[in-house]
């Protein structure tokens, strides 16, 4: 090696590193701070986090999906929603590792949470808001106040308020009261959408990008009630009927949760075909 090539590699040795300053990866493991010397508490926290992250890369995409919707663009769309279900998928992985914590570990350190708790999560909520599900009953006032992307959240029409105002412009019977309703308020299933997505089914050759959209959302929904029902069963592993540490009943809250579904006539549809 000569001397320039040493020189020049002993430069870049020199230089700070590109890849920690890029993505403050040095910030990133220094925002763990468990309260007790648990190494399950940390195990806890990382994969907290974890999620967090994911919850954003879903958004992410289920965004993406629903500004290519408004630019009429439902191609882009659907692969926007095929990179929503891939990271869905991670997600509901991430419950293998908190899985794997033995209960009595987890119960050593639970207390030091208080009254915190998963369902608190701003970005989670986010996500349902951008999804559909706008219930804000189970939505801290004062996290609307302190997260205020929430509350301008609520005043955009969601995913599906675009789904079906795609339809409408398509020459589909959408109800105009549909299509103009206010975002804001929870969405209320209508028998005319549900007529409208049975014509779908029954043409898909004639409805080809309705029907690829339809499929699309399905599979969103799917993972997204596959995340829930993982999540159940973890709870119930670790805590049996306890209450959760927010305050909710647990395990019980968890499985009326578990009866919601994202893009409603998408499943009671099927009942007609």
């Amino acid at each position: 090696m000569n001397q320039h090539n040493r020189h020049d590699q002993h430069g870049q040795h020199d230089q700070p590193n590109q890849y920690v300053a890029y993505a403050r990866m040095d910030a990133l493991h220094a925002l763990q701070e468990p309260r007790t010397s648990s190494p399950f508490e940390m195990s806890f926290i990382l994969i907290s986090q974890v999620k967090e992250l994911l919850f954003r890369m879903v958004h992410l995409e289920a965004d993406q999906a629903r500004a290519r919707l408004a630019e009429d663009r439902p191609e882009a769309a659907c692969r926007a929603l095929t990179r929503t279900v891939r990271n869905q998928r991670v997600l509901t992985g991430c419950w293998e590792s908190m899985n794997a914590m033995p209960a009595d570990e987890f119960l050593g350190f639970r207390d030091t949470l208080g009254q915190a708790s998963g369902t608190q999560s701003f970005m989670y909520r986010l996500l349902e808001f951008t999804l559909g599900n706008r219930a804000t009953a189970v939505v801290r006032s004062a996290d609307l106040t302190a997260f205020p992307v929430l509350r301008a959240e609520l005043g955009r029409p969601s995913l599906y308020d675009e789904v079906l105002r795609f339809l409408a412009r398509r020459g589909l019977p959408v109800p105009e009261s549909v299509v103009a309703r206010d975002p804001a308020v929870p969405y209320t299933p209508h028998d005319a959408v549900e007529k409208v997505w049975l014509s779908v089914y029954h043409d898909p050759d004639g409805h080809r990008a309705a029907y690829d959209l339809a499929e699309q959302l399905l599979e969103v929904a799917y993972q997204f009630s596959r995340w829930r029902a993982t999540h159940l069963l973890v709870v119930e592993r670790m805590l049996g009927g306890k209450r959760g540490s927010g305050g909710s009943d647990g395990a019980a809250w968890l499985r009326t949760v578990n009866e919601h579904r994202f893009f409603p006539e998408l499943w009671t549809m099927r009942s007609l075909l």
